[in-house]
């Protein structure tokens, strides 16, 4: 299948680019139709778009330009790293990224972190799985090598040649569909205001971890002995303990029986 969907007067417009940004519509208006269970209304998740779209977009594209610099941009003319039609964005960059924005428009709007995060989290796992098969389509983010019937094939890069390679990027949007309906489900019934969002956290940091062992895009970058999204993913987790913790309600004392 063609990286290009269509040309528009010579520009080319990438699958890539379509599915990440029908990714945040869906997510948003998900999130939007989820807003009221949280006490929130539509038209705050709607405000907070904007926020969250630059804020991803900036943290993805910086966290993949300083990972790559040798590789993409060092000797290239430098508006190349504004590139963003042909491929190139971090999702761990973008959820930083987003994390901050929504910070500060919580702050800027004094709406309630927790509910927020709650309302985004089974949208920025199903919007994740748009981009995850952005990337298919692209050959960014490919597998190591496999001789398995499921095998993709990317002619045209270098690092796997005609080689056949793991399709990590449908594991994961597969893995991100069963994880969004998953948080969903579970946001009807959640005992605490954060609940959700902290679920997401660990449950797509160990997601990750356990699909880094088939990427096979790194070269040999390690981390303490880990692929760079496998040690990312450890200290996501970690956020996701410690938010649970923090926001889990504390058990109230016990009153002394008075005589």
């Amino acid at each position: 299948m063609s990286k290009i969907a269509f040309t528009v007067g010579g520009l080319a417009i990438y699958w890539y680019g379509i599915l990440v940004a029908a990714g945040f519509l869906v997510g948003l208006w998900t999130a939007s139709r989820r807003a009221p269970q949280a006490g929130l209304s539509p038209a705050t998740v709607a405000d907070l778009g904007p926020w969250l779209v630059v804020g991803a977009l900036v943290g993805a594209r910086l966290w993949y330009v300083l990972s790559y610099w040798e590789e993409d941009f060092a000797s290239r003319p430098l508006w190349h790293i504004f590139n963003f039609r042909a491929g190139g964005l971090v999702f761990y960059g973008g959820l930083v990224g987003a994390t901050l924005a929504a910070i500060l428009f919580a702050r800027a709007r004094q709406a309630p972190l927790a509910p927020l995060g709650d309302v985004l989290a089974p949208s920025i796992a199903l919007g994740h799985a748009f981009g995850r098969v952005g990337c298919l389509i692209n050959g960014c983010c490919h597998g190591t090598p496999t001789t398995l019937p499921w095998a993709v094939r990317y002619a045209d890069n270098p690092q796997v040649g005609d080689a056949g390679v793991h399709p990590t990027q449908a594991y994961e949007a597969l893995l991100l569909l069963g994880l969004s309906a998953a948080l969903a489900a579970q946001f009807r019934r959640r005992q605490f205001p954060g609940q959700t969002f902290a679920l997401y956290l660990v449950a797509y940091a160990v997601i990750r971890f356990v699909v880094e062992f088939w990427r096979g895009d790194y070269g040999t970058t390690r981390v303490a002995g880990l692929k760079p999204g496998q040690a990312f993913s450890v200290f996501v987790l970690a956020a996701g303990i410690f938010l649970y913790a923090r926001w889990r309600p504390r058990p109230s004392a016990p009153t002394p029986d008075r005589e």
